[in-house]
């Protein structure tokens, strides 16, 4: 009769395959069902998918073999089993991959925005891919047989294993070059080796948080004397909002019903820098381009409201949303995430609050141009249905849970359209305010959202795809521009903006167009990002710095 000591006890390498053949099996859902949506099983290529479970399980059984040894391995195995357990959540759920960007998310996410990513399945999956095994790992005896006898033991488990991978890779070469060089992406996937590759990368990242003092931008950064007028700008950073759910850029439903009577030009050919907040906003506000930007560059350098505080102008940043990613530690910061401070306030507290507080700061600063950012909640998902006051269900019926893949398209559809109709009352709002300076400033707003979202398209929810592999609806976005009456431009600079509308812009544009908006002249400013003097509506009386040409 067997024994339960003898149950518990286990070597090394074979909880090591365990563990692994573990993770393929039920950790590994949303790699295995976009491999077979790339490779439909047929007869052709059943011998490569076969191939691609054995070289995807022969990586977690090499990881475990390097990281399992005495005193560490069941503090790790416990973790990664929980780890993985939450990432195959996250991945089997919304379709997302767990890497540099989305581990940056992670950290910078809120209480509140984290909680509408949890749900009782996602307990669920920790329960039976995390906590049991990891209960199990925890239970077994794992002997010590000595150095010799332990990697004799990894040898005869991990050289089998590397052999045949070597073998179905070289006898279907083809398929294998093909899967490495168009859809590299799906190794992406992999769990748990793609997201601790992942996880090492941010680590790395994070420790270069000490990266010493940060590089001036912009110092010479001035107003000419020949501008006698105030500006008062506000520019309104948007949230997971898509420029094809605009009814402005022409989607079939009336989502803009307060736009369409403003003055505003909408432009519908605009591109993000990145497809979450933590890396498209410092982008947006950084002089680096998209090309260039990284996620040093926020820590390491000035942004675009150092520039304008270089050249005197008030700046502050009014936020709904998590915070200004980095953007505003140099400037004045409000958080209106809290009822104590945001006055609109019902399930949770609504952009239209940042609001109330624009008068008395205007008020305050009696001197100077004013720029204004507004940070707002906008579509932030996946409870969309909660990004909106009940008054602005117009679209019925809506998805009222998290678990996106529980809804139909039609309910996922309305709850989004619906959120967009608020940031549509919201931005009406911030120009009918605008609107009561106008004797007394240029004023302006310019809105931009920082990435879309995917609802459901190829099986994919929310944001935060890799650039490289992202669909378009989760980097093309909706941005508003509205002038005011007294703002210094004329009629056929006006028109010049209606018929650029469907220019091809970006996040680029925005650190530019901001410094032509304000009228002030810098080295640092680029004529050609900015949207007035490319589109043919440049104020009047602006004037380029000296070391540009004069158009």
């Amino acid at each position: 009769m067997i024994g339960v000591n003898s149950l518990r006890r286990i070597t090394a390498p074979r909880l090591i395959f365990i563990v692994a053949l573990f993770w393929m099996l039920l950790a590994n859902a949303a790699l295995i069902s976009n491999i077979v949506r790339v490779y439909p099983p047929d007869q052709g290529n059943l011998l490569f998918l076969a191939g691609l479970f054995l070289v995807f399980l022969t990586a977690n059984v090499l990881l475990l073999s390097l990281i399992c040894w005495p005193w560490v391995q069941k503090p790790l195995l416990v973790i990664l089993l929980v780890l993985s357990a939450a990432a195959a959540y996250f991945m089997d759920t919304y379709n997302v991959i767990i890497d540099q960007t989305m581990l940056l998310n992670a950290v910078s996410t809120d209480r509140a925005e984290a909680g509408d990513l949890l749900s009782a399945v996602f307990f669920g999956y920790l329960l039976l891919l995390g906590l049991l095994p990891a209960l199990w790992v925890s239970w077994v005896n794992i002997p010590w047989r000595g150095l010799w006898p332990e990697l004799k033991g990894r040898l005869l488990l991990l050289g089998p294993l590397l052999l045949a991978s070597a073998a179905v890779i070289g006898l279907q070469s083809d398929y294998y070059a093909s899967f490495a060089r168009e859809h590299k992406a799906l190794r992406f996937y992999a769990n748990p080796t793609y997201y601790l590759y992942s996880l090492e990368k941010f680590v790395a990242g994070a420790s270069d948080a000490n990266l010493g003092p940060v590089a001036a931008v912009g110092e010479d950064a001035h107003i000419p004397e020949i501008d006698i007028d105030r500006e008062l700008i506000i520019v309104v950073v948007g949230e997971t909002a898509r420029a094809d759910r605009f009814s402005l850029n022409g989607y079939g439903r009336e989502t803009n019903p307060e736009l369409k009577k403003q003055d505003v030009v909408s432009f519908t050919n605009v591109w993000s820098c990145g497809t979450s907040t933590a890396v498209s906003v410092p982008c947006m506000f950084s002089l680096a381009t998209a090309k260039d930007y990284s996620n040093k560059d926020i820590k390491t350098r000035e942004n675009l409201l150092d520039v304008l505080t270089h050249a005197d102008v008030n700046v502050v940043w009014l936020d709904n949303n998590s915070d200004s990613k980095g953007v505003a530690v140099r400037s004045e910061y409000r958080n209106f995430r809290s009822r104590e401070v945001n006055p609109v306030c019902d399930s949770e507290c609504r952009d239209t609050g940042m609001l109330t507080a624009i008068a008395d700061y205007v008020e305050q600063h009696p001197e100077g141009d004013i720029l204004i950012v507004l940070h707002s909640m906008g579509n932030h998902g996946p409870a969309y249905y909660k990004r909106y006051p009940s008054d602005f269900e117009t679209f019925t019926p809506v998805c009222r849970t998290n678990q996106l893949e529980d809804c139909s398209q039609t309910e996922i559809d309305n709850a989004y359209d619906n959120a967009i109709r608020y940031t549509d009352h919201f931005l009406s709002e911030t120009i009918e305010l605008l609107k009561e300076f106008d004797d007394r400033f240029e004023t302006a707003m310019l809105y931009v959202s920082d990435h879309g979202e995917s609802l459901g398209e190829y099986g994919t929810y929310l944001h935060g795809l890799p650039m490289m592999v992202a669909p378009d609806v989760q980097k093309h976005v909706p941005m508003v521009l509205w002038l005011g009456k007294h703002f210094d431009i004329s009629q056929e600079g006006r028109a010049s903006l209606a018929a650029a509308r469907n220019l091809s812009l970006s996040h680029d544009n925005l650190f530019h167009t901001v410094l032509g908006l304000m009228e002030i002249q810098s080295e640092v400013y680029d004529p050609a990002l900015d949207l007035l003097n490319i589109s043919g509506g440049r104020p009047a009386n602006f004037r380029y710095d000296k070391d540009h040409d004069q158009p």
